[in-house]
């Protein structure tokens, strides 16, 4: 009885944090709705704007950009055909549609025959529950070259100059804009060119190549803002997974009494 309802208990709560992704099957119905948000920083009032969240894509971004050397105001925002897909948000519901899967894919009349199956199934899912939840809170480190390679940069009107670059990612249940300023370096600098490696956030002084040009960032901006339904989507991971490995417990206590009694 207990086994029973803390596997129904984890089913329950991998559904809810698959009703934050609005996955298909989840009682969702038609496309995910937008949502708008407004970028924000306690360290800057360098960038302002506001991003439109529809699902796992951002549908449009509103930026402006106050230059900090002549106070000049730059705005871009998304050409009106574009959209960008998050790929943190994909995978993880990717991860959650799986999970789901596995706890989901057999008769409601099915007995498991031994406790061993049970650590097995609860395995499967943890797994599929982890790697959901890292997606979300590991973003990628990527260098300087791959972020200026990254379609991101051709999303937006007007182009954006040369000397900017923006990326976009997931981190915990926030939605993060970075904007680094560059400038160039010139042959006859005396500075010692060391390329960056890959970072979540580059700082001042990050050298790179890109083209036949040396770049260096002189400024970096990031804003943020909550998404609280990725919030909700990681304390439904968390439980989800607290209630797998209590389920793993009891079958470990009571397996070697486990008897297969089909009548």
């Amino acid at each position: 009885m207990a086994t029973a309802m803390a596997a129904t208990a984890a089913e329950r709560a991998v559904l809810e944090a698959s009703l934050r992704f609005a996955l298909p099957g989840s009682g969702t119905e038609g496309p995910a709705k937008q949502e708008n948000f407004i970028l924000g920083s306690c360290g800057t009032d360098q960038v302002k704007g506001v991003l439109t969240l529809q699902g796992d894509a951002l549908s449009q971004a509103d930026v402006n950009l106050k230059m900090p050397r002549n106070n000049q105001l730059l705005h871009f925002a998304f050409r009106e055909d574009k959209q960008w897909k998050l790929q943190q948000i994909q995978d993880a519901r990717n991860h959650v549609s799986q999970a789901i899967y596995l706890l989901a894919n057999r008769d409601e009349s099915y007995q498991f025959k031994t406790g061993a199956e049970v650590l097995k199934l609860m395995d499967a899912v943890m797994l599929q529950l982890t790697r959901a939840r890292n997606r979300l809170t590991t973003p990628a480190t990527l260098t300087l070259p791959e972020i200026a390679a990254s379609g991101l940069t051709r999303m937006f009107a007007p182009t954006l100059p040369s000397d900017l670059l923006v990326n976009v990612y997931i981190n915990l249940n926030k939605l993060c804009l970075t904007v680094y300023q560059l400038h160039a370096l010139q042959p006859t600098s005396t500075k010692n060119f060391r390329p960056a490696g890959g970072a979540l956030l580059h700082s001042p002084g990050a050298m790179f190549e890109w083209g036949a040009q040396r770049l260096e960032v002189s400024h970096v901006h990031k804003v943020e803002c909550v998404i609280p339904w990725l919030n909700d989507a990681l304390v439904y991971f968390t439980v989800s997974l607290q209630l797998c490995q209590q389920l793993k417990d009891k079958i470990s206590v009571f397996s070697s009494h486990w008897t297969y009694r089909p009548f």
